[in-house]
């Protein structure tokens, strides 16, 4: 066989091929930027809650946070992650959904939870405690879950044994 015509048929065998074994990072849901979510858990003492995040990891989308977007589904989240270890404070200007902000200190413990936030309020929300992680979930979704101060999040983010 010339090597044109094995170079032809090893491209016909992947375009042929990939639909079976290349397209499992295709159904990784995506956040509104085109990057991949990622997991999260959170322990309660009502059991294991899995969610898939987008991350807001650098200023302009932690500045943008959830505004001008639609409700986020029960399985879903925004984890703003941060630098450095502090009191934060959240608002929630041009944000129209209701909102739970889950404040989290660096080892993944809940810090404070702040249920039901209301839209559009410019009122800052504080942490009641030092906090390197923000989770955003559905209004009410923490209640459901259980979430308390003290519970566990595991994420690659957070370092449980520092």
């Amino acid at each position: 066989m010339s090597s044109r015509r094995m170079i032809l048929t090893g491209m016909l065998a992947a375009v042929l091929l990939a639909p079976l074994f290349g397209c499992a990072g295709a159904q990784t849901p995506k956040d509104a930027t085109g990057r991949p979510l990622e997991p999260l858990t959170v322990i309660t003492a009502s059991g294991t809650h899995k969610f898939m995040v987008e991350i807001a990891d650098e200023e302009p989308e932690r500045q943008r946070g959830m505004m001008f977007r639609e409700p986020l589904a029960d399985d879903r989240g925004m984890l703003f992650e941060f630098p450095d270890v502090a009191e934060r404070g959240f608002w929630m200007r041009n944000t129209p959904s209701s909102l739970d902000i889950i404040y989290i200190d660096p080892r993944g413990r809940i810090v404070s939870i702040a249920s039901h936030a209301v839209p559009f309020s410019e009122q800052v929300i504080p942490s009641n405690g030092a906090a390197s992680g923000v989770l955003e979930l559905r209004a009410g979704r923490a209640g459901e879950i259980g979430a308390r101060a003290g519970d566990q999040v595991q994420h690659k983010f957070f370092q449980p044994g520092s």
